[in-house]
């Protein structure tokens, strides 16, 4: 059973049919076996690591809330937060999703220099007045639209998510450029299995 590490396009949806007048992952033509399915979801304006798999036992996993498998991801806020503003997004949060109040798990977050990622397409929208600036922020679990949720909540509106890393799979270890995909190794495999490999 084969499974495939993909940098998915921002625009995307995570899925392989076309929604809405929104592309699938078919629009990428990867060539992978029709027999395999995305493992979790990334936002159709979200980018980065998507694992696709034919293999359910690892799917299940993978996206269970019991194996606390960590996630990072590079976000682009509007504004400049301090260490001490972001504090409260390491904390559980309590936010609204999907109508209900839910709290999250605590989260690692750190401020980071400008990383070195493809040019976003379309570009996101720059405003001469307002900086930006880049968090990384690790998590175990995936809520809807939850890092988005997160940085509104300190006033820090999300522009970009990239997610760079599931455990110890990475984005730059794997060399891909997005639309791009990757069959792992067994290796890779084993080591994704780990509920903390991060």
């Amino acid at each position: 059973m084969q499974t495939f590490a993909l940098y998915k396009p921002y625009g995307i949806l995570s899925q392989f049919t076309a929604e809405d007048g929104n592309p699938g992952l078919s629009s990428l033509n990867l060539g992978v076996p029709r027999t395999v399915w995305p493992v979790g979801r990334l936002d159709r304006d979200s980018e980065g690591l998507l694992l696709l798999t034919e293999n359910k036992i690892l799917k299940q996993r993978l996206t269970s809330p019991l194996q606390s498998h960590h996630k990072t991801y590079w976000v682009q806020v509007e504004g400049k937060p301090t260490d001490e503003s972001i504090d409260d997004m390491r904390r559980p949060m309590q936010l609204r999703i999907r109508k209900k109040d839910v709290v999250t798990k605590p989260s690692r977050v750190k401020l980071i220099s400008v990383p070195h990622l493809a040019e976003r397409t379309p570009p996101i929208r720059k405003r001469l007045n307002i900086p930006t600036s880049w968090l990384q922020v690790e998590l175990t679990e995936g809520k809807n639209r939850q890092i988005r949720k997160m940085t509104a909540s300190i006033g820090f509106p999300a522009l970009r998510i990239v997610r760079i890393g599931i455990g110890s799979l990475t984005l730059d270890a794997l060399g891909l450029h997005p639309g791009e995909c990757t069959a792992l190794t067994s290796d890779q495999i084993e080591q994704l299995q780990s509920p903390n490999h991060a």
